[in-house]
């Protein structure tokens, strides 16, 4: 059997948590050959999002740095799939839709799939003026990555384990998003982007629009313009070509690289369900029987 994790960062989400381990098909995933773990990263939550989180089921690794970027570099090294998949805390993103989006994966033989909010369908979920600021950093992202991702900032991703540890990702807050896509497809992995429904936030916002916008800003300059002290990663300074197009419409992924910084180390509980097997290079194909996502765009980096 396959293995997955799935990784929720989550700050002050207790409220949400039974919506969102609710909406992970757990049993569908296992019929379709999907040995699941659910881990939620508690992030110095003030609440009772890890007693929550327990309860409900789910691994918890508490880490004590706060920042977007911090829960995902504990959750990822706690994470022990051999495919990880992400989502917040806060009901936006459509866990329901895991087994579609793993068949995906394995049937169109993608090591990053990246996901893309910003479709008309999805207006009403977000304030105007965030999806004003989402259209216009995927642009100039776009622009200085070359990969033609349409939302650089959505926070669902599915990717086999090999390619993080393939990645140099630095930011720790909410920047790391856009890092891990351009990362990924600046590397050579390759790479999708597909539509998904985004839905209405449950609870209180936890963006600071306008900090957390100029972050996103410096860091798209700092990571285009980087020299990289990873062996193998990619050349700074190098244009990486639009991968071409196969079948219908199509969109492209990017990868992440690690803010430098020292947080506190990460602890990891045990709670639920045995946790997924050894460690491997790919995915296993789920069931034939799944649904195929609508209007994808895939690339293929070169």
């Amino acid at each position: 059997m396959n293995t997955l994790s799935i990784v929720i960062p989550a700050l002050n989400e207790a409220p949400n948590l039974a919506t969102v381990m609710a909406s992970v098909p757990v049993d569908a995933l296992a019929e379709a050959g999907w040995q699941t773990e659910i881990l939620v990263v508690d992030n110095a939550s003030t609440d009772d999002t890890a007693e929550v989180a327990r309860s409900l089921g789910a691994r918890v690794v508490s880490q004590p740095a706060r920042g977007y970027g911090n829960a995902y570099l504990a959750g990822f090294t706690a994470a022990s799939g051999d495919v990880i998949a992400t989502g917040d805390a806060d009901c936006t993103y459509p866990f329901d839709a895991l087994p579609q989006l793993l068949r995906t994966l394995v049937e169109q033989d993608v090591e990053f799939l990246t996901t893309d909010r910003l479709g008309r369908e999805n207006r009403e979920a977000m304030k105007r003026s965030h999806t004003m600021a989402n259209h216009a950093l995927s642009a100039l992202s776009r622009l200085l990555f070359r990969n033609g991702l349409r939302d650089s900032q959505s926070g669902m991703w599915i990717f086999r384990r090999h390619v993080w540890h393939g990645l140099d990702v630095r930011s720790t807050g909410m920047a790391f998003s856009q890092e891990i896509k351009n990362a990924a497809t600046r590397a050579g992995y390759r790479f999708l982007e597909v539509p998904i429904e985004y839905r209405q936030r449950g609870g209180e916002v936890k963006l600071n629009a306008l900090p957390d916008g100029v972050a996103n800003l410096r860091q798209l300059f700092e990571h285009r313009f980087r020299r990289s002290t990873q062996p193998g990663a990619e050349q700074p300074g190098a244009e990486q070509p639009i991968p071409e197009q196969r079948g219908a419409e199509q969109r492209d992924v990017a990868r992440p690289d690690a803010e430098q910084s020292d947080p506190e180390q990460p602890s990891v509980e045990q709670s639920g369900p045995e946790q997924p097997g050894a460690e491997q290079s790919g995915a296993g194909r789920p069931d034939q029987g799944q649904v195929a996502l609508p209007t994808q765009r895939k690339f293929e980096s070169v």
